[in-house]
């Protein structure tokens, strides 16, 4: 049999593991059986008598973004293929499922992969002699195929793992991934600990491009798997968890986990450093488009800014000194005590609300007006514009909320001048919520970059250099800040990301809103001495419902149990709302003595509310 070749790609299965996060597609059984196929059939030996099906499914996944379209190979083995009376058919139907994945593939405008499914072994006494002899056989069937790797999935234990990597000695050219199924607590059914599954092998076993872990559980359950496998493993990990726990629904099992709960645990684990994400029992194309449509922007925003150097004849330019910037970096690099109140820019284009209140909130001697870009991925009046009028008429300096989210670089550095000659000197430098977060999830992300890549761009415009390396005249003055999550799941990558903020050029940091101080101040003592200073994000909880609503909807905050109570044990809003003001002056007073000072928000627009946080 002729081996199908695959369409050139720009790169191999494993360098796109390296180069930035790949979205799996998601279970194929579940989509079978929602094209009524019932459970007494042999599912794998639709790829010879239902072709048209099994492509329909892969172009579903295909269409709806995957990078990887996974083969219907899942139990294509001698053994259980024989309990169909079909063992003689495995190489044929190894080889369709394979084809028809890969017509399919090639059929994209952008680079698919396909990974040839081969799951778990017969673990009968009688089969230990046949194991390997049956792996190699479904592998070089999917080799011909057109497979451009092969997906060992849901192994159920270490010596099956070790089995399957053992047996790739005899297709040394072919990747291979190992995705093992865990439980709650991140074990195997069996009770093997992460720590044994990831460990070294003896030997020379061949090792896997990458470890995956899939079924077993649902989003939660292979969350806190992660979180253990990151620190056991320098190999890139594959996330795909079922769609929730299936529950009986007059006699049929219902996976009830939306698309948008999945997608919300999808984009932790690629903060937790997942290099490939996707889905196995009971998620759909849906699941899968809803997972693309967040994944992939925040992907593009990790990439490196690319940054040309400077023309031969043009000099950097020392930059003006930090404290000589703003008012209110000045008073940071004196070490005054700084607050800032946050206001959102209207959704409509009257301005006039925002700039009184900021006229209210600069007689009481607020130091600056915080405004954000888009929270929330929302669409509102050009915060440029709106800092702007509020520094011409209210008086008071802004701190400019810039993400990277809906302009390439050159709209970014054409916005970054604009902020030079209005002289607006503070900028908060943001990566930005993924459009999909907003109310219009079909707009483009752009994230030519992130953060860290912006702040480097504006250094270099306060050295008289731009991002095309001609120089510029007069350069930029702006006070490079950056934002900061204390609670981060991963607090080590933070961390990193912190440092590298700071190496590119950051002068100061606003954190993400504080409802735990501990968690701020513990990790205010990882980050050790800090060059710059560190303004505290301050949220007033204006009621109890307000606080579940940040707990359970915005990604990336966490308030603590005890907080919840508290908010909790009191009725009526006015009374919530004093006990929420009353916990955030507590967390003002518990990390003083740590910061340069707060930024607070002020819920619903009510500055009273973040004045109230102030002058307590």
């Amino acid at each position: 049999m002729p081996t199908i070749q695959t369409m050139p790609t720009t790169q191999t299965f494993p360098q796109a593991l390296g180069s930035g996060v790949l979205v799996f597609d998601g279970a194929m059984g579940t989509e079978i059986y929602r094209h009524h196929v019932f459970t007494n059939r042999c599912y794998d030996e639709l790829c010879l008598s239902d072709e048209k099906l099994i492509r329909q499914i892969h172009a579903d996944y295909r269409d709806a973004g995957a990078d990887v379209l996974t083969t219907n190979t899942f139990a294509a083995n001698r053994v259980a293929l024989g309990s169909f009376g079909l063992a003689d058919k495995m190489a044929e139907i190894n080889r369709a499922g394979a084809r028809l994945a890969r017509e399919i593939a090639d059929g994209a405008d952008r680079p698919v992969y396909v990974a040839g499914s081969v799951g778990p072994l017969p673990s009968q006494p009688q089969y230990e002699d046949a194991i390997e002899a049956m792996i190699v056989e479904q592998v070089e069937n999917l080799r011909q195929g057109g497979a451009d790797f092969i997906l060992f999935e849901t192994q159920p234990t270490r010596a099956a793992l070790e089995k399957c990597a053992a047996a790739m000695i005899h297709s040394p050219e072919m990747p291979f991934v190992l995705s093992f199924a865990v439980v709650d607590n991140g074990e195997t059914a069996s009770g093997e600990p992460l720590a044994r599954l990831l460990a070294p092998w003896a030997g020379d076993v061949p090792m896997p491009v990458a470890w995956g872990m899939n079924c077993g559980t649902g989003p939660d359950g292979l969350l806190g798997a992660l979180e253990q496998a990151v620190g056991l493993t320098s190999l890139p990990l594959v996330v795909q968890p079922n769609a929730g726990i299936p529950k009986e629904v007059e006699g049929r099992s219902i996976y009830l986990c939306s698309p948008e709960y999945l997608t919300t645990y999808a984009k932790r684990y690629v903060s937790l450093g997942a290099a490939a994400v996707g889905g196995c029992c009971g998620t759909t194309p849906e699941h899968i488009r809803e997972m693309v449509d967040a994944v992939k922007p925040l992907a593009r925003a990790a990439a490196e800014t690319v940054m040309i150097a400077p023309a031969e004849s043009v000099e950097e330019k020392p930059p003006l000194a930090f404290p000589q910037r703003s008012r209110l970096a000045w008073r940071l690099a004196q070490g005054q005590w700084a607050t800032s109140v946050e206001l959102l820019p209207p959704r409509g284009y009257d301005l006039s609300g925002v700039i009184a209140r900021s006229k209210t909130l600069h007689l009481h001697g607020v130091n600056a007006i915080n405004i954000p870009d888009g929270p929330r991925a929302s669409s509102r009046i050009s915060p440029l514009v709106t800092a702007y009028r509020i520094q011409q008429e209210a008086q008071i300096e802004p701190i400019l909320h810039f993400c990277c989210r809906d302009r390439n670089l050159i709209g970014m550095q054409a916005d970054l001048l604009a902020c030079a000659a209005c002289r607006i000197r503070n900028i908060l430098f943001v990566t930005g919520d993924p459009p999909k977060l907003g109310n219009y999830p079909h707009a483009t992300g752009v994230f030519d970059t992130d953060s860290i890549g912006m702040a480097a761009v504006q250094r270099r415009l306060n050295q008289g250099i731009d991002l095309g390396g001609q120089a510029i005249d007069p350069q930029t003055y702006a006070a490079i800040g950056v934002g900061l999550d204390p609670t981060a799941l991963d607090r080590g990558v933070e961390l990193d990301r912190f440092r590298r903020k700071i190496e590119a050029g950051a002068e100061f940091a606003i954190t993400q809103p504080v409802f735990d101080p501990e968690a701020l101040l513990r990790f205010l003592d990882d980050v050790g001495d800090c060059t710059i200073p560190i303004m505290a994000g301050i949220w007033p909880l204006a009621s109890f419902r307000n606080a579940s609503f940040l707990q359970n909807e915005v990604p990336g905050v966490e308030i603590p149990e005890t907080v919840m109570q508290r908010m909790s044990a009191v009725t009526g809003r006015e009374d919530q709302l004093a006990v929420g003001v009353e916990i955030a002056r507590e967390s003002v007073e518990r990390v003083r003595s740590r910061v340069a000072g707060i930024q607070v928000s002020a819920p619903f627009g009510k500055i009273e509310t973040a004045l109230a946080v102030i002058e307590g």
